[in-house]
């Protein structure tokens, strides 16, 4: 088979599992990378040669969460031949040869942060958006997407369509973000954009507002309160305050979409006020038992 026939193959391939086009993009785009460098057939390659590979991207500073997905897209194009066309080929990316990763904890704000950056943000559109990440813990593409049919402020819920992993599901809206949801709206201009959150200036003006559109606003607010932030910290945070408050960790996963407990779990680690809490209350009872009265 052709390497371009292949290539194409696999690209449907991709689509009917119903990845989205970003995803396909993106599997595409580091297979050409590889495509490119390879100087022997693919048929021929071993894993000795994915570690050259490897060098070569470590040589060009990429990061190693993204030489992983590099290598990612290569086996599953692999997978792609021997499983879906038959071709009689062994996968050269063996699964021992991911970079190791960092695990950093998810940061949080503190409260005096959060009440400095929320006190920055007075343009309703603004500040509607980025309490929806705080108090619902969405996304910043789930943001993007969010549709106006999607909002119910009777019920006091956001129905999430094709949340990461192309999943559904319901969050909640806080009573302040509730009312930061209605005040922009009041404000929000007619279009014929489904999307909530709209551009409010410039050629763009009533088109949805993108994803680097809503990052550069919260880099705006991040540069005027000297808080280092980004969207997905509000997220973090929400998680973080919800553990705090002893919310149940799976409806915290629930919440956050996430599909492993262990995704969520990591915010314990974090979740010093529980923790402090947890541990007070434990040795009180170990004291009590232990030492003479």
């Amino acid at each position: 088979m052709a390497i371009i026939d292949a290539i194409v193959n696999f690209r449907r391939f991709l689509k009917r599992r119903n990845h989205s086009p970003h995803t396909v993009k993106n599997y595409l785009n580091r297979l050409k990378h590889f495509v490119v460098w390879l100087d022997v057939p693919l048929e021929k390659v071993t894993p000795v040669k994915v570690l050259a590979y490897i060098d070569h991207l470590l040589d060009k500073r990429l990061k190693p969460s993204t030489i992983n997905y590099h290598l990612l897209s290569v086996r599953q194009f692999y997978d792609y031949l021997s499983h879906e066309e038959g071709v009689a080929v062994g996968n050269p990316v063996r699964r021992g040869q991911a970079l190791r990763l960092p695990k950093p904890l998810p940061r949080c704000l503190k409260e005096e942060d959060l009440t400095t950056l929320f006190g920055a943000i007075k343009r309703p559109r603004d500040r509607a958006l980025f309490l929806v990440m705080l108090r619902s813990g969405l996304r910043v593409e789930e943001v993007a997407n969010l549709t106006l049919e999607a909002i119910d402020l009777t019920r006091g819920r956001l129905l999430v369509q094709h949340g990461k992993g192309g999943k559904d599901r319901v969050v909640y809206i806080s009573s302040d973000s509730h009312q930061a949801l209605v005040e922009y709206l009041q404000l929000r201009p007619r279009a014929k954009a489904k999307q909530v959150f709209l551009v409010e200036k410039g050629p763009y003006t009533g088109k949805p507002l993108s994803v680097r559109g809503m990052q550069k606003r919260m880099e705006y607010y991040a540069r005027k309160t000297r808080v280092t932030v980004s969207c997905h910290h509000l997220r973090h945070t929400m998680a973080t305050q919800m553990l705090n408050a002893d919310a149940d960790l799976a409806t915290i996963q629930d919440l956050l979409g996430h599909t492993w407990i262990t995704t969520t779990q990591r915010y314990c680690k974090v979740s010093n006020l529980k923790v402090q809490r947890d541990y007070y209350k434990a040795m009180e009872v170990v004291m009590h038992r232990t030492l003479p009265e």
